[in-house]
């Protein structure tokens, strides 16, 4: 049989560009006929993506090409907010053009059968283009099945609520077919309650994803068995479960955050084995001050050892700073409370910028992550077995956080509805302290649930197991298709 093409279409932000292109890898080793070409709009400021787009054609050289969409355009910007508007666009009026000129010229592909696009979420928009040319359009979806089931309910609850169809912040709980308790509106994203732009930008995305011809999401059906249960419905399309995708062999790619690594791995391989917390919030997580003085103070009060990757918000900085194109600062003295350098020398260390995350929750002495509950950095916890604390900062977040306490218990509950830099909400060093306290108990519930679903994750990616058996059955029907 003729070998088959995909042609991916990611966004090149570390959190999507990682397991889309992972996915397409476990795609070409799991069957031989697939070739996939990968169109990507590049930034020449964006050294990660381009160090870890040159390891992919290195790896698989015969397997993949790459389709470079120039853009030379400053990518300072102070928020995700911002980081999402600037995608959209800057982004699609070129990758529009580039996914016409391929889907005209389809029927030039004569030494393969060109199977589809696979779209990452932010350019769903195409999915219209692949279909003015009739031709089968994925979604990989690196969140959550709730999150998709959030998605679905979109559709059908606007079809019900057509006269106030955005959400309140007063609304009572939403039955959400994904979950199986009520979702409290409070951990709802937050661009669903702003009616002119946040809410109508999510149900294009919703109603882009009810028009696909199938849905890949990074999880597996034994952490969402609830959600997966109620997609075969026959009245959406088909969901398939293709995680854990992760790239647990990250390294380094500059020579400062090689030298970041060396340090930070040498401090821990001088700590007691699941001894020490780590706290990391994801590449746009920023604090004020107030907020910063805080979790030194519960770190303190804990007693336990650190490792805390900390970006910070400068109250009188609204600009981004020529230190933190992300909007942040560089950290002073003040931040902390006084003589926090000097007391948790030996017992803390500090990480100010990058820090190795997959390495760092790898290492043995890690005995818990306080997290943003990106789903990656939740994927990468479980697959390491290692127990977190809840502490959203944005988007999905919020509901990520929900559904690992209250549906799994996978978490300890710090927050679940935190807002990021607003000063009016601060949680307190009592809280993180409490938190910290009790994930790190060796009689933990959670621990020991968490230890057993890092088993469970690692056998659902290998041969008879879940996602393995959902990846083929993907491969299978993509190929009917044809």
């Amino acid at each position: 049989m003729k070998n088959v093409e995909l042609i991916f279409v990611p966004q090149t932000s570390k959190g999507h560009l990682i397991p889309i292109l992972e996915f397409a890898k476990r795609l070409v080793d799991h069957d031989n006929r697939i070739l996939i070409t990968i169109v990507l709009v590049k930034s020449p400021f964006d050294s990660f993506a381009n160090a870890y787009i040159e390891s992919i054609k290195a790896s698989r050289p015969d397997r993949f090409k790459f389709i470079n969409v120039p853009l030379i355009v400053d990518h300072h910007r102070q928020s995700f907010e911002d980081h999402v508007i600037d995608l959209m666009e800057t982004h699609l009026p070129l990758l529009r053009t580039v996914v016409t000129d391929i889907s005209s010229s389809k029927s030039s592909l004569n030494s393969t059968t060109f199977t589809g696009f696979v779209f990452d979420l932010l350019f769903v928009p195409l999915v219209d283009v692949a279909d003015e040319f009739n031709i089968p359009s994925y979604i990989f979806l690196a969140a959550n099945a709730g999150f998709l089931s959030l998605l679905f309910h979109l559709t059908t609850r606007h079809g019900e609520t057509r006269d106030i169809p955005e959400f309140k912040r007063s609304n009572l709980d939403e039955l959400i077919s994904g979950f199986i308790n009520p979702v409290p509106s409070s951990v709802l994203p937050s661009d669903l309650f702003d009616k002119d732009n946040g809410y109508p930008a999510y149900m294009m995305i919703a109603q882009k994803f009810k028009a696909a011809k199938g849905i890949m999401v990074n999880t597996f059906e034994e952490l969402e068995p609830y959600a997966f249960s109620n997609f075969s419905n026959g009245r959406n399309p088909p969901v398939y479960s293709v995680g854990p995708v992760l790239d647990i062999n990250c390294r380094p790619h500059t020579e400062s955050n090689l030298a970041q690594h060396k340090k930070v791995m040498k401090w821990l391989d001088e700590q007691p084995q699941s001894s020490v917390i780590f706290l990391c919030f994801g590449s746009f997580g920023r604090f004020l001050a107030p907020q910063v003085k805080e979790i030194a103070l519960g770190l303190e009060q804990s007693g336990y050892r650190f490792l805390w990757s900390l970006c910070m918000q400068s109250l009188s900085t609204p600009q981004p700073s020529q230190n933190d194109a992300l909007g942040g600062v560089r950290y002073n003295e003040d931040m902390f409370p006084e003589g926090f350098t000097e007391r948790i020398q030996g017992k803390g260390m500090m990480i100010y910028g990058w820090a190795p995350q997959v390495e760092i929750l790898a290492h043995e002495a890690i005995g818990a992550f306080v997290s943003h509950c990106g789903w990656n950095s939740i994927l990468e916890s479980l697959w390491f077995g290692v127990p977190m604390v809840t502490w959203p900062m944005y988007a999905e977040q919020k509901m990520n956080a929900f559904k690992m306490v209250k549906e799994l218990g996978l978490a300890v509950e710090l927050r679940l509805d935190y807002e990021q830099l607003n000063i009016d909400n601060v949680v307190t060093a009592n809280e993180i302290e409490k938190a910290v306290k009790q994930v790190m108990d060796d009689c933990s519930g959670v621990r020991q649930k968490v230890k057993e679903m890092a088993k469970i994750a690692r056998k659902a990616i290998v041969n008879g197991g879940s996602s393995f058996l959902s990846i083929q059955k993907l491969i299978d029907d993509m190929i009917v298709s044809v």
